[in-house]
């Protein structure tokens, strides 16, 4: 991973509060919960099934959303 990166997923943790302890960061990106990027900038479309249970999830019509800026940062900038 390039120093930008590291420095990005640094600042992004510094400034949230993850319910799961950033698991998906501390695993090396190997923990990661199931997500489709859907050309949304800021948003995941969330692909769990226990989604409605996450504090960074919401409900659109009939899609959950994820809303978790490190999520959408692995997914969007790590293509992970």
């Amino acid at each position: 991973m390039s120093p930008d990166h590291e420095k990005e997923l640094q600042k992004i943790i510094g400034d949230l509060e993850c319910p799961k302890d950033f698991k998906c960061y501390k695993s090396g990106f190997e923990v990661l919960c199931r997500a489709k990027d859907i050309g949304i900038e800021s948003y995941l479309e969330c692909l769990e099934e226990d989604a409605r249970e996450c504090t960074f999830s919401f409900a659109f019509g009939e899609a959950r959303f994820c809303k978790c800026p490190l999520r959408v940062y692995i997914s969007k900038k790590l293509g992970r």
